[in-house]
């Protein structure tokens, strides 16, 4: 089991029970990648979001008691824990910190799995929030973060935290192995995200980008990413624009995703900076420099996925979304 250093204002002491024995805590929906920033970036966003509720009990383990919600079409999330990314979370949490108590788990999914919003990451963070309540000395979101990463490599079997970051700390976040650092978004800045009626696994995504780029393609997609955090920086909308284009995964992905193409365009076409694959999709999002330009934007990129013979829904949210927290 991997063990992650404990940073608090108290961190040389045994962390016990706090006197609260249960604690709820919701966790956004977020854009992984950003188009531009594969497992680097992200951000989340107002709407979906994944509840858990954690309590202590006196057997010592790691309990799912019940997953409810948005889980069709996703065959056998499991109760497992140690096969559960919120589960695994919890695990790690309590293996760490050698709690002298276990913790049971319950799961309300707004967010569906398979959708490119994050669902298996809300999950682990807001079970690691909602235990984290549970704590005398509750830990640092930074901390967290270690834990949130041995529960997303469950779904995706690997350890990328550009759901995981967002979610912890909200707004636009760059995502190492190690670190997050919550980077600087103006306020105008306003995203569409399209979900369809369809389900592509983070596995399945993920395989199709096995082999391997030319390094010119290489260069030329780190020239995006330049610009785009650059503008970022800046507040420079049409520096952003030119920096928002997936060189490297989006048209490998694409072919994955009926009417992504169609959706893509509706979104260019309504004066978008910049549009592609939300996380391993299927939905899709843009940036828009204007809340009214994204809400007229949204329902024609819904369009885009009906023509396709898809149903969809859509969701406007400022581009410095929330963050994680508990629920009183």
């Amino acid at each position: 089991m991997r063990r992650h250093p404990v940073h608090s204002a108290d961190a040389g002491s045994t962390r016990m029970s706090s006197g609260i024995t249960q604690a709820r805590a919701f966790a956004p929906a977020s854009v992984g990648n950003i188009g531009v920033g594969f497992d680097l970036l992200g951000h989340s966003i107002e709407g979906p979001r994944d509840v858990a509720t954690v309590r202590r009990i006196d057997a010592p383990d790691v309990r799912i008691r019940a997953i409810r919600g948005e889980v069709e079409g996703v065959d056998g999330i499991p109760l497992e824990a140690a096969r559960n990314t919120a589960g695994q979370a919890l695990i790690a949490l309590r293996d760490a910190l050698a709690l002298p108590f276990g913790l049971e788990l319950e799961l309300d999914k707004g967010i569906p799995l398979g959708s490119g919003l994050g669902g298996s990451a809300a999950s682990c963070v807001a079970a690691l929030v909602a235990a984290n309540a549970l704590l005398d000395a509750p830990l640092s979101r930074e901390v967290l973060y270690g834990y949130s990463l041995d529960g997303e490599a469950v779904a995706s079997g690997s350890r990328h935290g550009d759901n995981v970051a967002p979610m912890l700390l909200g707004g636009v976040v760059l995502a190492t192995a190690t670190r997050m650092v919550a980077l600087e978004a103006p306020d105008w800045l306003h995203a569409v995200v399209v979900h369809p009626d369809q389900v592509l696994e983070t596995r399945r995504a993920r395989a199709v980008l096995a082999d391997p780029y030319p390094l010119s393609q290489v260069v030329a997609h780190g020239a995006c990413l330049a610009l785009f955090l650059t503008g970022l920086q800046r507040g420079d909308a049409t520096m952003i624009g030119e920096g928002l284009k997936d060189l490297l995964v989006e048209p490998r992905r694409a072919p994955l995703i009926p009417g992504f193409a169609r959706v893509k365009q509706a979104a260019l076409d309504h004066g978008a900076l910049g549009s592609s694959i939300s996380g391993a999709g299927p939905s899709t999002f843009a940036w828009f420099a204007s809340k009214a330009a994204a809400e007229a934007a949204a329902p024609a990129m819904r369009a885009g996925f009906a023509e396709a013979g898809f149903a969809a829904r859509s969701y406007v949210s400022p581009v410095r979304g929330p963050r994680a927290e508990v629920l009183t």
